[in-house]
């Protein structure tokens, strides 16, 4: 049932005494401010939590050298849930280039640092933030369960590439020493969790989980078990193997990558040090009925301590999420890894009921920033044949099999236009070129009535043998989208402004390639306004190409612009080519204007 009452979860002990509780069932524990906005995975974990009756509250970004704010709390009764907020640490914290990053999306002010000095001890979020509030919970609350969630967790659960350190490391599950590790989008696998742990039971086989299992451990739960042979297991190279040859960790990122995809019902299992990590089956996606409920339950759509001033949150506030998934598969991409291949749309009158809600707010300003989600118009699409193994409706061209529903996006687009109060309605994710050109009147459509000043489209690069590494669609499908988009657009005589992002330095990247891109994006009149260094995250196929300097595609040996003048001289060609002068920018996104 959903709650009536319009309070964020709280946020301290004296607000759950306030609200005559005697304890808490549940702690979640987060390296953002927290923001109450179905946007932040906290806050729809914390709410879909509350929706099934537990008592839930929030330590947000706590402080790390001491246990002080978890001491603030008593023991949570079922489970302290960890997760670093919505970016992995090292990325929230530094650029692809390993520099200090100057800035922080998802804390007070923008800044990273907390009143005081300017030190790795003063940070709001700590490097690796999933281990140490991990560590610091099970020092604190020594009977209670510690589970590990979130973006981090889910893409180190298995033998990772850390760039700040630029070494492998062992799951963050074994690091950490977690009771269980949950990836993906992971609303099934914690209700469950927490109703094991009401039950007393043990958090074994969940789906959706990790475990950390020593030898015996796996032998008397898994007598079968052998590490070749067995049809229901998955055996990844070990720690011990890859670390003696890297090649190895691109082939077990490429297991991964098939197993997820196919959503194998195997056990997966990869020897660490010390301990085995065994991951089990995902959970099934929810449902549209499910997904529906879970985004209409009570978001105040504020931040907290009230009047913070979070920037993720300003840009973010007056979105929607209206597809889940992404079956683009993108190389250097995390979000099929952790969101999953298959595409999960909520309903029309869902998103519909969800912006009325938005538009009712005093503060609210006329406009919604974003109809969106990782790709946002593969909202409403579906597989005929209902999936298979691959998964992959994209590339190298669009599947013949993947239904397109063009008409019902129109039909929620002129839905949501038509709400009182609402002035202007954007569509601000990143779209899919191939799609567009096979849904035109949503193409015009979007681009003349609903693109927030420029269409952002991300070609990625121009040379062929650099896409087909990106698991991207060739060059010439930008050329097609270009030449229609001026016969198009141009007949109602508006200017098309596109935005490209491309990626510069990516495994197999070279000064020419670099060079190459430049020319062809001139030659497209496209001027390259936003691009970034390729930054090698964990849990992709690209950072596996970067660590085994390897192509994903031929195995054959491939330059990898590893230091850091390296990948400046790629940046420095595209700088050249067009003639810019760099203005302020943070991070390894470069913005240039033309010189007239």
């Amino acid at each position: 049932m959903i709650s009536s009452h319009p309070l964020p979860l709280p946020i301290s002990w004296e607000e759950c005494r306030d609200r005559g509780w005697d304890g808490i069932d549940i702690l979640l524990v987060t390296g953002d401010a927290y923001i109450d906005h179905p946007s932040f995975g906290v806050a729809l974990i914390g709410r879909f939590l509350e929706d099934h009756g537990y008592r839930v509250a929030i330590l947000s970004q706590p402080r790390y050298t001491t246990n002080q704010d978890f001491l603030s709390y008593p023991a949570p009764r079922l489970f302290c849930g960890i997760t670093a907020g919505n970016l992995d640490s090292i990325v929230a914290n530094y650029t692809g280039n390993g520099k200090v990053r100057e800035t922080d999306a998802y804390s007070p002010g923008g800044s990273p640092w907390r009143p005081g000095p300017q030190d790795k001890n003063n940070r709001y979020r700590p490097d690796r933030a999933t281990m140490i509030y991990a560590n610091l919970a099970r020092s604190t609350y020594k009977n209670t369960a510690v589970i590990l969630g979130g973006i981090e967790a889910s893409l180190r659960r298995f033998m990772h590439y850390d760039y700040k350190q630029a070494k492998l490391r062992a799951s963050l599950l074994t690091d950490a020493k977690g009771d269980l590790l949950v990836y993906g989008m992971g609303e099934r696998t914690v209700l469950e969790v927490a109703r094991r742990c009401t039950q007393g039971k043990p958090l074994h086989s969940i789906q959706g989980s990790c475990e950390r299992l020593t030898e015996k451990e796996l032998l008397d739960r898994y007598p079968d078990f052998s590490t070749t042979g067995n049809k229901n297991y998955l055996v990844l190279p070990s720690y011990h193997d890859i670390t003696r040859d890297k090649n190895l960790f691109l082939d077990a990122e490429h297991e991964v990558d098939a197993h997820q995809r196919a959503n194998s019902q195997k056990i997966v299992f990869q020897k660490q040090q010390n301990h085995w990590l065994v991951q089990h089956p995902a959970s099934s996606p929810l449902t549209q009925n499910e997904l529906d409920h879970l985004y209409a339950l009570p978001f105040t759509r504020k931040a907290y301590p009230a009047g913070s001033d979070i920037p993720a949150f300003r840009m973010i506030r007056n979105s929607v999420t209206i597809v889940r998934g992404c079956s683009g598969n993108c190389s250097f991409c995390a979000i099929t890894r952790h969101q999953g291949a298959e595409v999960q749309s909520r309903s029309n009158p869902s998103i519909v009921q969800e912006c009325k809600r938005i538009s009712a707010a005093n503060d609210f300003d006329g406009t919604i920033t974003d109809l969106g989600g990782p790709t946002a118009n593969l909202f409403a699409t579906r597989c005929d044949i209902g999936g298979c193994k691959k998964r992959d409706c994209l590339f190298p061209e669009v599947c013949k099999h993947l239904h397109i529903d063009e008409k019902r996006f129109l039909q929620l687009l002129d839905s949501v236009a038509s709400i009182p109060d609402i002035k202007h309605v954007f569509v601000s994710s990143g779209l899919r070129m191939e799609l567009l050109l096979k849904t035109p009147d949503l193409l015009k459509k979007i681009a003349t009535k609903h693109t927030p000043g420029a269409l952002k489209i991300a070609p990625e690069h121009s040379c062929d043998d650099i896409l087909e590494l990106m698991h991207k669609e060739p060059h010439q499908l930008l050329q097609e989208f270009i030449r229609y988009c001026e016969r198009q657009i141009g007949k109602k005589g508006k200017k098309l402004n596109l935005v490209p992002y491309v990626i510069s330095s990516h495994p197999g990247s070279t000064g020419k390639h670099a060079s190459q891109l430049a020319r062809d994006m001139k030659n497209l009149g496209l001027t390259i306004s936003k691009f970034q260094d390729f930054t090698p995250t964990p849990g992709t196929l690209s950072t596996a190409m970067f660590v085994a300097e390897r192509s994903r595609v031929t195995g054959k040996k491939i330059f990898v612009a590893k230091n850091s003048s390296d990948r400046k001289k790629q940046r420095q060609i595209i700088e050249d080519h067009f003639h810019r002068r760099k203005k302020q920018s943070t991070g390894t996104v470069h913005k240039y204007r033309r010189k007239k």
